[in-house]
């Protein structure tokens, strides 16, 4: 079983790969939307599933809560431009200017979480805890893959 460091890792290697492949796509092509749907669902249930069991934990601790509220706001970011961009024509300029947006913000986001949240979480995660934190966390994203639907239609009806 990863630790919780490796299976969040593992995530954004494969998010960056598939940023790198939508960049790298044109206007409505069939390789584009199935980057594009893959991104969607992995970046939706991969969110949902580290605010749940990684950003929880780390709100436990003082300084915590600060890295983790920051973390959960760029989320809640990231996530109103995947709507945005869920919405919009891939083939159109609009679509690739969000687009860029959202590959440059989910990058940044990316390397402070590698870096200095990894860094002062493993204060709060003790090695002895890494694996059962990504055991949890892979067990998370998996439900939460299934409840992408509906929670999209929750938030429509918003």
């Amino acid at each position: 079983m990863p630790s919780i460091y490796e299976a969040i890792r593992h995530d954004h290697d494969r998010h960056r790969e598939l940023l790198d492949r939508i960049a790298d796509t044109s206007g409505d092509s069939e390789q584009r939307r199935a980057a594009w749907d893959e991104f969607y669902r992995e970046v939706k249930s991969h969110s949902a599933a580290e605010e749940e069991t990684f950003y929880s934990k780390l709100m436990q601790q003082t300084w915590g809560q600060d890295a983790a509220r920051h973390s959960v706001h760029e989320h809640a970011q990231m996530d109103e431009i995947l709507e945005e961009l869920r919405e919009m024509d891939p083939s159109s300029p609009g679509w690739l200017t969000r687009f860029k947006t959202l590959k440059h913000d989910y990058e940044h986001h990316m390397e402070e979480e590698e870096g200095d949240v990894f860094k002062r979480a493993r204060e709060v995660i003790g090695e002895e805890e890494n694996d059962a934190y990504g055991e949890r966390f892979l067990k998370r994203k998996s439900q939460e893959v299934e409840l992408i639907p509906e929670k999209r239609e929750d938030a429509l009806e918003d």
